[in-house]
């Protein structure tokens, strides 16, 4: 069932984007609606499953986790096979260490694309090829650095 968003409640997303924070007020007052319509639309948009979560948005270099990396891994399929394990195992045990922000299971030449943070190049170093690596099924890895975000 395709559930039916209008221009009321692209505009109260558009403002949660950006201030996931603001109360009910800031909202209603940044989009001309009337709060109960902001509130009774936020809780519409929470139950249907639009808004899965509210986050924030963290300076990385502050906790010490500012060096970030792409990791493409490619799965062998034959041993995963063997073990009755599937690419969606490997991302979930990839997924369950506390540097990996995102996992996805992606096609073309890699199997699965994982984000990580860590604090530099030697913790990168020492969690992709004593943890990451280790993974029951990975073949091989490829990392893209990330030299600048937006």
């Amino acid at each position: 069932m395709k559930t039916e968003i209008d221009e009321k409640d692209r505009k109260i997303l558009e403002v949660l984007q950006e201030h996931a924070d603001h109360a009910t007020r800031q909202i209603a007052k940044k989009t001309g609606l009337p709060i109960t319509t902001v509130h009774n639309r936020i809780q519409k948009l929470k139950r249907e499953k639009i808004i899965k979560r509210f986050t924030v948005d963290l300076d990385y270099h502050k906790l010490q986790e500012g060096f970030r990396a792409y990791v493409l891994v490619s799965v062998d399929l034959s041993l995963l096979k063997q073990k009755n394990k599937s690419q969606y195992n490997v991302a979930k045990e990839i997924r369950h260490f506390p540097f990996v922000e995102r996992v996805d299971i992606v096609s073309g030449g890699t199997d699965i694309v994982a984000m990580l943070r860590v604090k530099d190049v030697a913790e990168f170093d020492q969690v992709l090829l004593t943890k990451l690596q280790r993974i029951e099924g990975i073949d091989k890895t490829q990392s893209l650095i990330v030299i600048h975000e937006e």
